[in-house]
């Protein structure tokens, strides 16, 4: 697989290994934790992040759930 150049949260990752979104969470471990993806400003729902493909350039925003008291 090729390297992928993307803007993740802000600041710009050379990646390797990933191909779709579900790649990109699990690489980035987050695989079991409630993520909202956002790509290109566009909110991608969970049950397309193992069919959207990533290309390079992307912009993405990976917000996860925090509890606490």
């Amino acid at each position: 697989m090729d390297n992928l150049n993307l803007i993740i949260n802000g600041q710009e990752q050379t990646i390797s290994g990933v191909q779709t979104v579900r790649d990109l969470v699990v690489q980035q471990g987050l695989g079991k934790a409630a993520v909202a993806v956002e790509l290109n400003q566009k909110l991608v729902p969970r049950k397309q992040h193992e069919t959207q493909t990533l290309c390079p350039g992307d912009q993405l925003e990976l917000v996860t759930l925090v509890g606490g008291g």
